[in-house]
């Protein structure tokens, strides 16, 4: 083709209408935009972040660990709009880029997948495979996503921050994974436990209070191990929060996919209301993220950040006020590209006949049906392109950018 044949074809293309990312006549993906997935292992609770301060029903189902409505106090939920309102320890993180349009929240969001199994899940969701068909343990989808990229206008490099290179990033295209760790984990303190049971065997209890310790330690290491099986080596929220800046000063100067896991969001016993184990958890995630916005610069404004979990949790609280496994969550999406400041996806009011098996938020917004929109957005996929990430699923696009 010679010089004049090509700007022929290209004013011919320039007189066309606009077309939609699920056309199969667009040009090569815009890979200046940069994309990093949040994956909170555990199942984090989706009802303490994105409070549902509309629904009676919600206080009545958690009388010891809801948060209270907006303007109730100095702890109340921060609120987004009637519905709907955000746990106060965000105050000074979250909430401001939810007030500058920076973040969006899709409530009832997940998969199909009913197993209410952490290791289940997490490897359903990380496939991104259809659940009914055969499995193929070396081609998650964040690794298709790159792939995609690579064949259309790469290359493209990723990152796994992470111990190990994790089921969302393997595949064929080239992925490279490294460490971010800085772990502080609280012990049980053996010494003050043999001072404790020295002191009160002066008074005669102190066979009780070995058996007490031995109860404690047992439930302890149960539900301990339970939590790290489900974290899966994910580093901690803190550490997040010390490391996000290090991310993303790699995700500015090298990386357009990024993947970075944390764990502890398994919170079966006193997970707390607006203050406890929970409340802290989300605080240092939400300046984590903070950090990350900002020590990505100016690039902030190419730049996309979706948080998931594998499942939400119970809607109601259980005898130890926490909660149990459950099946929708809640997802957020955040960047300088975002069209933040919404509530978005499909939603229903929270009565006790909404609930899915009288228990749990529904899957309204199937995850894959999600991403596979914001991938087309964000880096102008077309069907054929998304179909390879997500097989087999319609891309839904809900407004995000």
């Amino acid at each position: 083709m010679d010089r004049r044949q090509l700007l022929q074809r290209m004013a011919a293309l320039t007189a066309l209408p606009a077309l939609s990312y699920s056309s199969q006549l667009l040009a090569a993906p815009t890979v200046q935009n940069k994309l990093l997935l949040v994956f909170l292992r555990g199942g984090y609770d989706a009802c303490h972040l994105l409070v549902p301060t509309g629904s009676s029903f919600y206080y009545e189902s958690r009388p010891n660990i809801a948060i209270a409505r907006p303007g109730t106090g100095a702890d109340s939920a921060l609120a987004l709009n009637a519905d709907w309102g955000l746990h106060p320890v965000l105050r000074d993180s979250i909430y401001p880029l939810y007030l500058q349009n920076e973040i969006a929240f899709v409530p009832f969001a997940g998969t199909d997948d009913l197993s209410r199994s952490h290791f289940e899940t997490q490897d359903s969701i990380e496939l991104g495979q259809p659940l009914n068909g055969r499995r193929d343990f070396h081609s998650g989808f964040m690794n298709r996503l790159a792939a995609v990229l690579n064949s259309s206008g790469g290359p493209v490099p990723a990152m796994a921050f992470t111990d190990q290179l994790p089921l969302a990033m393997q595949g064929q295209a080239e992925v490279v994974n490294t460490a971010v760790r800085n772990i502080s984990r609280q012990n049980l303190d053996a010494r003050q436990s043999q001072l404790i049971e020295k002191m009160y065997g002066q008074t005669g209890l102190a066979q009780q209070v070995n058996e007490g310790f031995t109860v404690r330690q047992e439930v302890a290491r149960e539900m301990q191990e339970e939590m790290d099986a489900a974290n899966r080596n994910a580093i901690t929220t803190k550490s997040f929060t010390l490391e996000a800046q290090r991310i993303a000063k790699m995700m500015r100067d090298k990386y357009t996919l990024g993947f970075v896991d944390i764990g502890g969001w398994d919170t079966h016993v006193d997970q707390g209301a607006a203050k406890g184990m929970l409340a802290g958890k989300l605080d240092e995630l939400g300046r984590g993220l903070t950090a990350f916005r900002d020590g990505m610069g100016s690039q902030w404004q190419q730049t996309t950040v979706v948080v998931i979990s594998e499942f939400g949790r119970t809607f109601r609280e259980n005898g130890k006020r926490g909660t149990d496994h459950g099946h929708g969550s809640v997802y957020w999406v955040m960047g300088g590209n975002v069209r933040g400041g919404q509530i978005l996806g499909e939603q229903i009011s929270l009565t006790p006949g909404q609930l899915f098996q009288n228990r749990d938020y529904p899957v309204l917004n199937e995850y894959r049906a999600i991403l596979g929109g914001l991938f087309g957005r964000l880096y102008g996929l077309n069907s054929q392109q998304l179909n390879t990430v997500f097989q087999g699923v319609r891309a839904k696009e809900i407004g995000l950018l």
